[in-house]
């Protein structure tokens, strides 16, 4: 009967709970092992009402080191034992108030105080010791040694330096500084570098810790222009008049260098206008070039007819004999035996030739001796030319060292002249107007001197297609 109305009281308050005049809360339910379950549970009265006795708790361990309930008494109250006028009625004296000061923390000291009665957490790595397993084997190796009646390598050597202590070393007194000579720290006769004279080179690299030899090239400027350029006279904040004039002249040419440049691009990349545009007329005539020459020459009144093939005629032209009679005499002149008289005389006229040649040959040396003059002065004027191209690609290669290089595959181009007009000119530095950037101006001079490549700024390109989704959250309001 308990339990039957135990249930029925229960249902009964649910039906008066029901009835009364407050709106009726439907239980939502859904998952707990979602994010989204611990944010319903936090939110309901229940997860209102854990969280506010959590949360009283841990202010009553931060405070007072654990729940004021199970504190004793001796903790919660104290024994009033009546004011402490008559000790601080006492005069005290001035070297009490100072003890008494410096007795008192400051201010800071208890502002940067840690409040909490919670104590930290044992650090455990603070109590482990590196290489703990190591050195207990060593040590049990040195009490087993000890047994044995072994002495360590660091007893064996603190004995011996008592035994043959080191000679103590003698400081130089002032007389010994006084008589030492005078030497350059950086000849090559140096004193203290007498003893690495003649020294292997390993010796002075691994030991002595020889410096290693930097390469020629290192020592060798990329570019002989200086690292901060002095601006023109035109540029400063109170110029005078012909030096502003002559910056806005220099920048006035650059600009119209620049539209130029811009002009000629528009006229190569424009369209032909209508007077040149190609017609169907002027297409058909490009087409037919060579074709109307051609029929103009079939219609030529005066031409020769050629001889037609069955006339019977075959007449050998007047210039001479064909080549298949030449190609036979020179056959039958070959297959003619030569008689030795022919020989001789072969023999002979190569030899006279051979002779003349000899003969013209050792006239031309004699007669080299009376053009030494004119050697000599064609010799001199080679020299000088070759000195002359020499000087002139000297010259080209210093004008061409203070210009910015081919690095990468942009040119380097100069950056725009900061420079104010007439009207902008202020007459004090509070109203003057900055002008350029120190850090493009850095970056350009890197460029110029051809420290770095010119470059110019990544441009960002999406590799894919921008998606848009529609939240689920959002399309559950619209519906």
């Amino acid at each position: 009967m308990a339990a039957g109305s135990h249930g029925g009281g229960e249902k009964r308050g649910s039906k008066s709970h029901a009835n009364s005049g407050f709106p009726a809360q439907r239980r939502r339910r859904g998952p707990r092992n979602k994010k989204r379950g611990w944010r319903r549970l936090a939110e309901e009265p229940l997860g209102l009402e854990v969280d506010q006795f959590l949360e009283d708790l841990r202010l009553q361990e931060r405070t007072t080191g654990g729940l004021v309930a199970e504190a004793p008494n001796e903790k919660l109250f104290f024994v009033d034992t009546g004011s402490k006028k008559k000790e601080l009625s006492k005069k005290r004296t001035r070297v009490q108030k100072k003890s008494q000061r410096l007795q008192k923390p400051l201010w800071v000291d208890l502002a940067l105080e840690n409040q909490s009665k919670i104590p930290a957490p044992k650090d455990t790595l603070a109590y482990q010791v590196p290489n703990a397993k190591k050195l207990r084997r060593k040590k049990e190796l040195w009490e087993k040694l000890a047994k044995q009646g072994e002495l360590l390598r660091e007893v064996r050597k603190a004995k011996a330096r008592l035994l043959n202590p080191p000679a103590p070393k003698i400081k130089p007194g002032l007389q010994d500084i006084i008589e030492r000579p005078f030497y350059d720290l950086w000849s090559p006769n140096n004193p203290l570098d007498k003893p690495l004279v003649g020294q292997d080179d390993f010796f002075l690299e691994q030991t002595k810790k020889k410096g290693v030899r930097r390469p020629p090239r290192l020592h060798i400027k990329p570019s002989q222009v200086p690292a901060v350029e002095v601006i023109p006279a035109g540029a400063s904040y109170n110029p005078t008049f012909e030096d502003q004039q002559a910056l806005l002249r220099e920048a006035h040419e650059v600009e119209l260098q620049r539209e130029k440049e811009a002009e000629k691009l528009e006229r190569q990349l424009a369209l032909p206008s209508t007077e040149q545009a190609a017609t169907q007329e002027s297409v058909f005539r490009e087409m037919c070039e060579g074709l109307l020459e051609e029929s103009d020459d079939e219609d030529v009144p005066g031409s020769v007819e050629q001889p037609e093939a069955g006339d019977g005629t075959n007449e050998t032209s007047p210039t001479g004999p064909p080549d298949a009679e030449k190609r036979m005499e020179k056959k039958t002149e070959q297959m003619e035996k030569k008689t030795e008289q022919q020989r001789r005389r072969e023999k002979a006229a190569r030899k006279l030739r051979m002779q003349q040649a000899a003969l013209r040959a050792a006239r031309l040396h004699h007669q080299e001796l009376f053009r030494l003059r004119g050697i000599k002065a064609q010799v001199a004027h080679r020299l000088a030319e070759l000195a002359r191209r020499k000087e002139q690609r000297r010259l080209r290669r210093l004008a061409e060292a203070n210009k910015p290089r081919r690095l990468g595959r942009l040119k380097y181009q100069d950056p725009d002249i900061d420079v104010q007009l007439s009207s902008e000119l202020s007459g004090s530095l509070r109203t003057l107007k900055p002008e350029g950037n120190v850090l493009r101006d850095r970056f350009k001079s890197f460029q110029k001197r051809n420290m770095i490549e010119p470059r110019e700024r990544a441009k960002f390109k999406r590799k894919y297609k921008v998606k848009l989704v529609e939240k689920r959250a959002f399309r559950e309001i619209q519906l």
